[in-house]
């Protein structure tokens, strides 16, 4: 285990009731469901568990980790294919019912099989989505920012050509060429498209921008990542004259989409991958939902607007009665 004391700027927890909180980050790894994770800790008490989605890892998180480890165990993990958690050779390994048991298998380590909080972004949330669906039983609450409904997605990918246009990208990171596209120019795409207009706001640093090559240096991380997309084959019809069921959506039993588990939606709105149509009809899916819109925010509205995420999170799982 290994304390965190950097990046005080980062980490520092704000003002509470006029004095400064700060909370040390710690590093673990769990061997869980076959494999060893790294996950990144602050704070005690009841779990609250965050996932990250593509291409990020724990240090999405950062600034949550540092809210939420006031009063809870706070628990970033690298997912499984990402930075320092292990990564599995075979595409198959990634399936959604493997990550989903990850999951299972960390939080019942972490919470002495207490039910906990979940809150996840991008991939992750699609991870989510599924864990809700297999095991409500465990959850307390759900959050999900940015991410869509499998249920919903689906029908976006196999009937609205606006969605169908945004999620090219996937085609493009399920193809052999991916690794050497997204790592060309000491992988100046993902800079760009993640972290570029972030680093003109400020709403990253340079000191992000470094930590992100780091992770996406590791041997393997590359491919752990886009392996998610290869192993469920998600995406759009590959070709306009694709019959529909070419669309996919992360490789969920189209069956079994319910979620009777208390749950909170975030959406930047400004998000060109994921548009707003993954909120219609969402509450077919969620009986127990509640939505809350940041009109100004993109895919990347957790480090935009950490406050308000944090706050919005905090007003959900902690309601003032």
């Amino acid at each position: 285990m290994k304390i965190r004391l950097g990046m005080l700027a980062a980490l520092a927890a704000g003002l509470l009731e006029g004095k400064v909180h700060t909370v040390k980050l710690q590093d673990h790894f769990a061997e869980v469901n076959g494999i060893k994770l790294h996950y990144v800790s602050a704070g005690k008490g009841p779990l609250i568990l965050f996932l990250h989605g593509f291409p990020e890892f724990w240090y999405e998180w950062k600034n949550q980790l540092a809210e939420f480890g006031k009063d809870h165990l706070a628990v970033a993990p690298d997912m499984r294919g990402y930075n320092l958690s292990d990564k599995p050779s075979e595409v198959d390994q990634y399936k959604v019912p493997i990550l989903v048991e990850d999951v299972y298998a960390l939080a019942e380590k972490l919470g002495h099989k207490k039910k906990f909080i979940l809150v996840a972004h991008d991939w992750g949330g699609a991870v989510a989505w599924a864990y809700a669906v297999a095991h409500p039983e465990t959850l307390e609450k759900l959050v999900i920012i940015n991410a869509p409904h499998p249920g919903v997605f689906a029908r976006l990918l196999a009937q609205d050509p606006a969605q169908q246009k945004a999620s090219q990208y996937m085609l493009m990171f399920r193809s052999p060429q991916a690794e050497k596209m997204l790592s060309a120019n000491n992988y100046g795409g993902l800079v760009q498209g993640v972290l570029g207009p972030g680093l003109k706001s400020g709403a990253f640093t340079e000191e992000d921008k470094q930590e992100y090559i780091k992770a996406w240096s590791q041997p393997g991380a590359l491919t752990g990542g886009l392996n998610y997309y290869r192993a469920s084959q998600v995406g759009p019809p590959a070709a306009a004259d694709a019959p529909k069921e070419g669309a996919n959506s992360f490789g969920i039993d189209p069956g079994k989409l319910m979620v009777n588990v208390p749950t909170l939606v975030i959406w930047g709105e400004k998000d060109t991958a994921l548009l707003t149509g993954n909120l219609d009809g969402l509450d077919k899916f969620v009986p127990q939902l509640t939505i809350k819109r940041i009109p100004d925010g993109t895919h990347w509205v957790i480090h935009e607007k950490p406050a308000e995420v944090n706050a919005d999170i905090r007003e959900f799982i902690q309601p003032v009665h």
